[in-house]
């Protein structure tokens, strides 16, 4: 026999020779031979030896009772090697469990529910695995694989059953063969030190098997064994205070880091912040009973055992520890497959509520256009314009109360269309097709045919109300024209039966001749309205005019009373000339002054008028012409004064031969109303208002040139800032498609000239001052110069927003190289190639700008047809406006979207096959335990019945279903 505490020195565990053991097996080998050497004397301590004890026999425990039974002696139950060889199928999972006629296992406590981000007790996540051997009631179900071991090729053969001491040396045997297969070298161990009961050898192996089971396959960050425990632990616990786990001994003392790992995982089972460090024994019980009742970890050891010991025994510590790695490792996995499906199926409702939307949107617009085309088609006429109108101001709602709004939904949902098919773009999803009669081309061909419906409606609408206006047009203008000859047709029967002749003086005689012959000419000129108002009475009577009777009769009227002014113009005209020849003397006078007089009347009120008439002139050769036309009328004034005179005196002369002649006038002149004293007085006013004229035009005159002045000085500053603006605008147009420097130097750059661009401002305060100045003398031009106060404002605003702008650009810029990981040199590397093909400079790429651009990045779209359909799917990317241009910000955004990593069918499979627990299906309520409510029910309203050899009732198929939201698919 070997004394145990000597072979804990030498027993290794590694890859065998020849042997097929797990991937690991070197890492752990390596760990074995860095262990510490500890002291053998400090092995033989009664206080290490009982915490291995406790430890080792209820991990050993916790595993036996799948199998339906226990240990109660660590080295006196495993001596038989029944119980040893049953341990090892358990936890290998490479034989059919063997059922051992001895004592069941204690009952297990129940596992409190959790929530969906609550992570799963260590059984909980072995459940989800598949069925727990012992529990399903057969004896033959296959076991699953616990704590990450694979089954190798070489399988654990039957026990023997007899009572014999070689019965039990061979199943020890048996037991110790099967770990030596597993890549684990045993040294020192025999069979027969098991059978004797020999304590520290069955420790020792009960270790080995431990250390191969239980913690060789940890791994965190490329470290395994006890060291990935140790990192694990570390990285779980490093938020907490007080808690500092360097080591698996007396960091774990105070309790405090075994409340940390189940606080970090299952907040709500720890209050950790009430607990206190000066307290060991309550930390450690408080943790060992949250564990053994909400996450099944069997209570392995006391408070006391630990807290009593100066240094724990690590053996014992990392037994403990790893099976809290084991319970929580499986739902932290179970947790990131669900939320991987979560996101898949986040996106994939908001994607079906944008279709229901498109379809719900396209639906009510298709039916808003079928009920109103046959409204505008309807072109039955009305009779009255008022009708007529009613129906253009029905019409003219319509255009501003009832299509506006569904121009916008048809914007909207070409837009929803668009995004949605991004979405679908972007999440990898196939292109949405809607319904038959609801594509985006449908609905335009419907709205087509609605605006032409709208066209023809309006035309005829306008049509029939200039038909409808043109009666009415007619009818009124019938009766203004039957007014007008009617009213001047009243009295003139009576004065051409009047027999006021026969007691005329000649000038009398004169008048009455030549208003009848002005009486003669106005009849002959009412001839053409007689027959027009008897065209307009025919016409309303062609178009069925709905008062055409009171229109003939009126008309009818009109026509008998011009025939009778024609006979009586006629017997009048006779009866004058006989008397016409007796007073012709004197009224050729009248006649002369008449002629005369009228003219010159005439000029003297357009004389009175010019002389008053208010003048309005902007510029000094305007003021100076009106005073140059002022003098040349004051040189007329001597003629028309001595026209004056020669009119008074043909009026003289006519006075001085009726005196002479004892002829008794009738009073004023027949010819004329313009009297000798109108004259006279109209003059002296013409008088008076020139030297008014001249002060006025003198005034205005002084008031041009101070003006004149203003604009000189105006147009001296602004000829200085108008050109100092556009070169900053030139100036900035060229930093911003320079690349000298990082961003950051252009950024400072721009922010350094924006601020030389605000020290110009007074420049233009002064400028706002002048033409405060310009505009209170109510100015409206200036010849000095091309620039105007407005022009000015509008630049100076550009130059700022131009500044702006190009500096928001370059924190843009900064932005998405920091977002996208986008480095100095790539930046630099796509302004340069953008720049290049920008020829223009004016910061965008036509389409075969952009092409060429692509090219010189290495983008496969020569002009064939498989190139120009990648390029077509570019542009679409970079401009979905479809306006022809693609700017500096969508080329960067192309161009960091093209490295974007997005799901896919298969992922989405694997997070599935995670929550099946490995199987071909899964499971109602599987689903509803491992998703949200909503999302839960949407995957079973969606997944098809799994048909498989394995299918059980109510099994679904998620592999068709994860493939249908990549595919074609009725999602």
């Amino acid at each position: 026999m070997v004394d145990y505490h000597a072979a804990n020195q030498s027993y290794q565990y590694g890859p065998s020779s020849g042997s097929n053991g797990a991937g690991g097996g070197g890492s752990m080998g390596d760990y074995m031979a860095q262990e510490d050497d500890w002291d053998r004397d400090l092995l033989l301590d009664p206080a290490w030896e009982k915490q291995q004890r406790k430890t080792f026999t209820a991990w050993c425990n916790s595993h036996l009772r799948k199998a339906g039974t226990q240990i109660e002696n660590i080295d006196e139950d495993f001596r038989d090697g029944l119980k040893l060889m049953l341990l090892l199928e358990v936890i290998s999972g490479e034989a059919p469990l063997l059922r051992v006629p001895m004592g069941c296992c204690p009952p297990r406590r129940p596992i409190a529910a959790r929530g969906r981000a609550r992570p799963l007790p260590a059984a909980a996540a072995l459940r989800r695995h598949g069925p727990v051997p012992g529990n399903s009631g057969d004896p033959k179900a296959p076991l699953p694989l616990f704590l990450g071991v694979r089954p190798s090729g070489e399988r654990l053969p039957k026990p023997e059953r007899g009572k014999m001491r070689v019965h039990k040396i061979n199943n020890v045997n048996k037991a110790l063969d099967f770990i030596a297969s597993k890549g684990v070298k045993l040294v020192s161990i025999g069979a027969e030190e098991i059978v004797d009961g020999n304590a520290k050898m069955t420790l020792g192996m009960i270790w080995t098997i431990i250390l191969r089971f239980a913690i060789q396959d940890i791994s965190v960050e490329e470290t395994s064994a006890k060291e990935g425990l140790l990192l694990w632990c570390q990285r779980k616990t490093a938020p907490y205070k007080n808690v500092n786990v360097q080591n698996f001994h007396i960091s774990w003392k105070d309790g405090l880091a075994f409340n940390a790992l189940i606080h970090r995982h299952r907040p709500e089972l720890i209050e950790y912040d009430k607990l206190r460090k000066d307290d060991p024994v309550t930390n450690l019980n408080n943790a060992f009973e949250v564990a053994e009742k909400y996450l099944d970890i069997p209570k392995m050891l006391d408070a006391e055992d630990i807290v009593n010991t100066a240094r724990p025994d690590e053996k014992a510590i990392m037994t403990y520890v790893s099976s809290f790695y084991h319970a929580f490792s499986g739902a932290q996995k179970a947790e990131t497959a669900a939320n991987r499906i979560c996101k898949v199926l986040a996106v994939n409702q908001e994607n079906e509520h944008l279709m229901e939307d498109y379809e719900r949107l396209a639906s009510d617009l298709l039916e808003w256009i079928r009920r109103t085309i046959p409204w505008l088609e309807d072109r039955v006429p009305q009779k009255t314009i008022q009708e007529m109108q009613q129906k253009l101001e029905d019409f003219r709602d319509y255009r501003r109360v009832h299509k506006p709004p569904k121009v916008q939904e048809k914007c909207q949902l070409e837009i929803n269309f668009n995004t949605l098919q991004t979405k679908l773009r972007l999440s990898n999803r196939p292109a949405f097709m809607p319904s038959e009669g609801k594509m985006v081309s449908d609905i335009n061909n419907g709205w087509q045919h609605l605006e032409q419906a709208e066209k023809g409606y309006e035309e005829w609408l306008l049509n029939e109300i200039r038909r409808l206006e043109r009666l009415d047009h007619l009818a009124e203008k019938f009766r203004q024209k039957a007014s007008i000859h009617e009213a001047w047709t009243d009295g003139k029967e009576a004065m051409l039966k009047h027999r006021d002749y026969e007691t005329a003086t000649l000038s009398d005689i004169k008048a009455l001749i030549r208003k009848h012959e002005a009486f003669e000419s106005d009849l002959a000129a009412h001839q053409d309205r007689v027959e027009q108002i008897a065209a307009i009475a025919q016409e309303l009577n062609e178009l069925d005019y709905y008062d055409s009777h009171n229109v003939n009769t009126r008309c009818q009227k009109i026509c008998d009373q011009w025939d009778a002014l024609g006979s009586l113009t006629h017997s009048r005209r006779e009866a004058l000339e006989k008397t016409e020849k007796q007073l012709e003397t004197i009224d050729q006078l009248h006649l002369e002054y008449a002629k005369r007089a009228a003219p010159f009347n005439n000029w003297m009120e357009s004389a009175m008028e010019d002389l008053q008439d208010m003048f309005i002139v902007h510029t000094i050769e305007e003021i100076e012409g009106l005073i140059s036309a002022h003098d040349q009328f004051k040189s007329t004034l001597p003629d028309a004064d001595r026209e004056r005179e020669a009119i008074l005196a043909i009026h003289k002369e006519a006075q001085r031969i009726a005196e002479s002649n004892h002829i008794k006038l009738s009073g004023s002149n027949p010819y004329t109303t313009v009297t000798p004293q109108i004259i006279n007085s109209k003059w002296e006013k013409v008088q008076q208002l020139v030297p008014k004229r001249d002060h006025a035009l003198l005034e205005e005159q002084s008031k041009q040139q101070s003006n004149e002045h203003l604009r000189r000085q105006f147009a001296s500053q602004a000829n200085i800032v108008g050109p100092w603006i556009q070169t900053k605008m030139e100036e900035i147009g060229r930093i911003s498609i320079e690349m000298n420097g990082t961003l950051e130097d252009q950024l400072s750059h721009l922010k350094q000239y924006e601020r030389s661009i605000v020290d110009y401002k007074p420049s233009l305060d002064l400028l706002e001052q002048q033409h405060q100045l310009i505009q209170e003398a109510l100015i409206f031009d200036n010849k000095h110069t091309n620039y105007t106060m407005e022009h000015i404002r509008v630049g100076w605003e550009q130059l700022l927003t131009t500044i702006a702008r190009t500096i928001n650009e370059v924190e843009n810029q900064i932005l998405t190289r920091d977002a996208k990981g986008i480095s100095q040199e790539q930046m630099q590397e796509f302004r340069a190639s953008f720049n290049h093909f920008d020829k223009d400079h004016g910061g965008a790429l036509g389409p075969e700008e952009f092409k060429a651009c692509l090219i010189s990045l290495g983008y496969d779209v020569e002009n064939d047809r498989q190139g120009d359909a990648e390029f077509n799917r570019i542009m679409s990317v970079v401009d979905p406006n479809h306006s022809g241009l693609v700017t500096f910000q969508a080329f960067i955004d192309f161009m960091s979207r093209e490295t974007t990593d997005t799901d896919t069918a298969d992922q989405v499979i694997a997070s599935f096959k995670v929550l099946a627990g490995d199987k071909n299906f899964i499971t109602a309520e599987e689903l509803r335990r491992e998703l949200p409510p909503d999302q839960a029910e949407y995957c079973i309203a969606r997944m098809a019945p799994y048909q498989g050899p394995d299918a059980v009732p109510g099994a679904l198929d998620y592999k068709s279903f994860s493939t249908a939201l990549y595919g074609e698919s009725d999602l």
